[in-house]
């Protein structure tokens, strides 16, 4: 195994106003989500979100590359942390699933 990191994924719900998701999301969320200490990469979803099924039951996906779990813990646990989870409920009103899990290319 190697090139080996840990992500959260941030799994989004349908917003009671995907207008007011949107603006805030990018225009303050991301802003601030961006100096969690030890982020090697942030990316999300663009457009729709599908299944081998049809639609998946999510608005956005977020996923947020660490070095390792460790570093996860260290950025959740700072003032950098605090303020990215309290913000959530600013735009999130449809609610959030957060999953971490470590990777490897394989």
């Amino acid at each position: 195994m190697r090139d080996m990191a840990a992500h959260v994924l941030a799994l989004y719900n349908a917003p009671t106003d995907p207008t007011h998701f949107e603006q805030y999301y990018h225009g303050t969320h991301i802003p601030i989500a961006k100096k969690l200490p030890g982020l090697r990469s942030y990316s999300i979803s663009k457009g729709a979100i599908g299944t081998p099924a049809g639609a998946a039951p999510y608005y956005l996906v977020a996923d947020l590359e660490f070095d390792s779990m460790e570093a996860i813990q260290a950025a959740l646990t700072s003032p950098e942390g605090a303020a990215t989870v309290a913000d959530v409920p600013n735009f999130a009103s449809g609610g959030v699933t957060l999953m971490m899990y470590e990777t490897a290319t394989v």
